[in-house]
């Protein structure tokens, strides 16, 4: 079956009010979901003038400018101004003062001609601003704060499937008194806000003299009460005959762990694996709290430079926000696949 079959299915021969209003259905959804995405892509290209354009358009659209001789060494910009016998002429705007604006014809820049502002209208073409994406690497550290996210990212997920993983272990394989009064606090913690512990934390944190340091933000959260509870509830369903089997084969509980239950819990790592990233990539509130300084800054702190203290320069905040997306939807793309087979066996709804 093509693609354009799969979408185009219908109930019978003939197109059904049901399946009318299921495709709008999903088309609606479709637009909810990715047009936000679509508009901030787009919206990344664009001037800062552009932006703050009303009414704003959807494709990157920039005003031409053309040399004129005479006029110094600046481009000015174009308009399509229209005449007082109803003909439209295209000018460049030498300067504007109040309502009226002082326009010359490039191909004729010795005559100024005096036209209400009213009368024009900018010629506009389409074009992508790429420094948007180029200048910011340059002048704001923004490869320091890359590579700090990527640090904290790998090392704190790694981190976080080998704590969890052992403890969904034990708490799962192992048959001891209290051990679902032991998962119980496990989830109990989800209850927590993280304002609450948050300076506990921090105290605990500079007392050990690692603020400003990477590893402040890494060990604090490695262990996650949901990824507990999902490996945990995951390794429920692997069979205990084979369990059994590797033991009397002499297999250390260490063997047991690393060579049977972790490959075939591999669809549930996944799955944390994903939250992880999404986590620690995505994570402000703590980095912002024990890192002071510019060159340990990871990448959602390193936003808050393009705020200044009088405007917010959006061109380059939403290019950067398009690059600090664009990891973790590389990440869920190439491990998509394990979501769906990893939930489903957990018992998460």
């Amino acid at each position: 079956m093509s693609v354009a079959d799969f979408v185009t299915r219908r109930r019978g021969r003939r197109w059904h009010w049901t399946d009318i209003a299921a495709y709008s259905y999903l088309a609606l959804g479709v637009v909810l979901m990715f047009g936000p995405v679509l508009w901030l892509v787009l919206s990344s290209f664009k001037t800062q003038a552009a932006l703050l354009e009303f009414p704003p358009s959807l494709l990157p659209m920039t005003q031409e400018e053309v040399m004129v001789p005479g006029q110094g060494d600046k481009p000015l910009p174009l308009f399509k101004v229209t005449m007082d016998d109803g003909s439209v002429r295209t000018l460049a705007q030498v300067r504007r003062v109040g309502i009226q604006a002082q326009m010359v014809d490039p191909k004729d820049p010795g005559t100024v001609i005096r036209v209400p502002i009213e009368r024009r209208e900018p010629v506009r073409k389409f074009q992508l601003a790429l420094e948007n994406y180029t200048k910011p690497l340059q002048q704001f550290a923004f490869t320091r704060y890359l590579a700090n996210s990527v640090f904290v990212t790998v090392v704190a997920t790694l981190i976080t499937l080998i704590s969890n993983s052992m403890a969904a272990y034990a708490l799962s394989i192992y048959e001891f008194r209290g051990r679902n009064a032991a998962m119980l606090a496990v989830i109990g913690t989800l209850m927590i806000p993280i304002t609450i512990i948050l300076v506990p934390v921090y105290m605990v944190v500079a007392s050990l003299g690692m603020v400003n340091s990477l590893w402040a933000v890494i060990l604090p959260g490695a262990a996650t009460p949901t990824g507990v509870f999902l490996l945990r509830q995951y390794m429920l369903t692997l069979p205990r005959d084979l369990i059994e089997a590797a033991r009397m084969d002499k297999a250390s509980e260490w063997q047991i762990y690393w060579r049977i239950v972790m490959p075939l819990s591999l669809p549930a790592l996944a799955v944390l694996a994903i939250f992880s990233i999404m986590w620690r990539w995505n994570e402000f509130l703590w980095p912002l709290a024990v890192l002071t300084k510019t060159e340990s800054y990871t990448l959602q702190i390193g936003l808050n430079a393009f705020q200044g203290e009088l405007q917010v320069q959006w061109h380059y905040l939403l290019a950067m926000t398009v690059v600090t997306l664009a990891p973790v939807a590389l990440v869920f793309v190439f491990l998509q696949r394990f979501i769906t087979t990893g939930i489903a066996n957990t018992g998460m709804k």
